[in-house]
């Protein structure tokens, strides 16, 4: 498995698997997966050589937490890299009034609540290394701070302004004092990173779904800007909720929905290229965004140890530099994206 160090601080930095694990399925996302199947999948992947594990306390409202725990209970705590998730806390009620009906299934009964503060920073952590059973966390990413989660730009622009007054001090206490490696955001949207790189020390950005082979707007302004500042870049959601992965067939989903058909349409040309140099879509989809100098993982989720083998596949896969060249001569991928 290929290694991308990271260091832009001098701390010794963090050397991160170009495939590493996106953990929301493990909190049974969309559908339940038993305990065992989900240790079965964590194993795949270890045995695969992956080495960086990604959660939050919103994935099944602690159930990626504590399935985490126990397949990392018997590992050396230097030998992988671990990220979780600041800006909500989960607070118990009764089963029936439970957040996340139709998302999360078979999960623990939780309203989450969101908090941006200092204190909720501190909070959020404490939990997290409790669900967890670890001493420490590599890197801390404040959650969502997006409008598709907070419903307006008027929202959302509260949010960052209590982050930035109370969680961003707390990150960055917990960063200079060698509690973590490093904090950043974890989002679905770049404007809000660009927002945050431009008026804060930031270390690592997630970034879901907004630089894949699909769609590349990143690259005007907040991927340069990271570049320039040494920021480095985690892309989740390579293949946009699944279309990228399975194709354009009908029902494939796109954004967490079903897919429109420019998308479809768009999806089938790309497609279309890839069949022509002999190359499955999904690996051009795992392999593009690694050709940008700031990224330094690529986490796509698993539901399975089918998907983990599709996903590593991907990762390991060989694809003609014609294939790149391909897609920009036919309009399909940004004039500037690096190949």
């Amino acid at each position: 498995m290929q290694v991308r160090h990271w260091d832009c601080l001098g701390n010794g930095g963090l050397s991160f698997t170009e495939l590493g694990f996106g953990a929301a399925p493990l909190g049974n996302l969309y559908r339940a997966i038993s305990e065992t199947d989900a240790q079965a999948i964590l194993t795949r992947a270890w045995d695969a050589g992956v080495r960086y594990f990604d959660t939050a306390p919103l994935y099944g409202f602690g159930l990626s937490e504590t399935r985490l725990n126990q397949f990392l209970r018997d590992k050396h705590r230097d030998s992988y890299i671990l990220s979780t998730k600041v800006g909500r806390h989960l607070r118990v009620c009764p089963p029936d009034q439970r957040d996340g009906f139709g998302k999360w299934f078979d999960v623990p009964a939780r309203n989450e609540v969101y908090d941006y503060s200092y204190d909720g920073v501190m909070r959020s952590l404490e939990a997290s290394l409790e669900r967890l059973g670890l001493d420490r966390i590599d890197i801390l990413y404040a959650h969502d701070l997006d409008v598709g989660n907070h419903g307006s730009q008027t929202n959302l622009d509260a949010k960052l302004s209590e982050f930035m007054a109370g969680g961003y001090r707390a990150l960055r206490e917990l960063r200079d004092q060698g509690v973590i490696k490093a904090f950043g955001a974890g989002v679905n949207e770049w404007q809000p990173c660009q927002w945050l790189l431009e008026r804060g020390d930031f270390d690592l950005f997630l970034l879901a779904g907004r630089y894949t082979l699909l769609e590349q707007a990143p690259l005007t302004s907040f991927l340069p800007l990271a570049q320039q500042r040494g920021v480095g870049i985690i892309i989740g959601g390579p293949y946009n909720s699944g279309i990228l992965a399975t194709g354009p067939k009908p029902g494939a989903f796109y954004n967490y929905d079903p897919a429109p058909e420019p998308i479809l349409a768009r999806v089938a040309a790309i497609q279309a290229v890839c069949q022509a140099h002999n190359t499955r879509l999904v690996d051009a989809a795992f392999q593009f965004p690694l050709r940008h100098p700031a990224v330094v993982s690529i986490i796509p989720g698993g539901q399975g140890v089918a998907e983990m083998d599709s996903n590593v596949t991907a990762a390991n896969a060989q694809i003609p530099a014609a294939l790149w060249a391909d897609l920009k001569a036919q309009g399909l991928l940004h004039p500037n994206a690096p190949i």
